[in-house]
């Protein structure tokens, strides 16, 4: 796949699209997503997903059906583990948090990437959230990377990291980490990836699955990947995304790391995600 050497160069068309910081997230106006004739935007979405990273959409009355038609024009889909085995729609990952439930999602990562092929990227939709926080914050891990020095770059290129689903989901659907490396095993990953479609170099580790860095004692691994994670809570790379009931975000996986703020408790907020799958993660130098 050619890469793009200038992202302005990217076409939007006829999109509405209004830019939320200078580094990430723009919210795209007066479109429906559940409309027949969606498949015939799908180019402006992708340029603007490609632009700005992620990108959001208000007032979506769509059905789990809708969603998923809508999230396939991207690519094919993933089925979560997490997923329960007797659901009707097995591509939508259901993340609910209420009075018997905290929300735990509040710490900066990728989503599965785990995989040998991660996501490309992943489409949420709100269907109850709380009259005031749940919000959602996304960061630029390309500019995370050019806010590296030069020699911490050099270093960091050569290097390979170690994602382990065992590291969340182990205790999350009450199974023994071998359990789960039996159909997962640990995935390595460089640690700067390039991205396939924007040629952008961005830092690929998160503090939710990745375990170490291979070829470092665990007291140099520690310190780097504490380092690297440390990089996605600079503020002039984010945006923070309030959300509504009908609202959906759909933000690169490849690019982009997201938190979701869990300061709503004991409040309900009820989301359904369709993810699309990647391909494997690579280097070029």
């Amino acid at each position: 796949m050619a890469t793009i050497a200038d992202k302005t160069t990217l076409d939007t068309g006829t999109l509405d699209v209004l830019p939320m910081t200078p580094a990430i997230g723009a919210e795209i106006l007066n479109i429906d997503l559940g409309a027949p004739d969606i498949g015939a935007r799908v180019p402006e979405i992708r340029a603007a997903l490609l632009k700005y990273g992620v990108i959001f959409f208000r007032d979506q009355k769509l059905t789990q059906e809708q969603h998923i038609a809508f999230a396939r024009q991207f690519g094919e889909l993933e089925i979560h583990p997490a997923t329960p085995k007797d659901q009707p729609n097995p591509e939508v990952l259901r993340i609910a948090h209420g009075p018997d439930s905290r929300g735990i999602e509040n710490n900066w990562h990728s989503d599965v990437t785990w995989r040998e092929c991660p996501s490309l990227g992943s489409i949420l939709l709100a269907r109850e959230v709380p009259e005031c926080g749940g919000d959602t914050l996304f960061a630029n891990m390309h500019l995370a990377y050019e806010r590296l020095s030069e020699q911490m770059k050099r270093f960091c290129e050569g290097l390979t990291a170690v994602h382990d689903i065992a590291r969340v989901f182990a205790k999350r659907l009450n199974k023994a980490p071998q359990d789960l490396h039996d159909k997962y095993p640990p995935m390595r990953h460089p640690v700067i990836r390039t991205h396939p479609e924007t040629g952008e170099r961005a830092i690929y580790v998160n503090t939710g699955f990745t375990s170490h860095i291979e070829g470092l004692s665990d007291k140099e691994s520690r310190w780097l990947l504490d380092h690297l994670y440390a990089t996605a809570a600079d503020v002039e790379i984010q945006c923070r995304f309030r959300w509504c009931a009908g609202s959906v975000a759909f933000w690169d996986n490849r690019v982009c790391q997201h938190l979701a703020v869990s300061d709503y408790f004991p409040a309900r907020r009820v989301m359904e995600r369709v993810t699309v799958a990647g391909d494997k993660p690579y280097f070029k130098a």
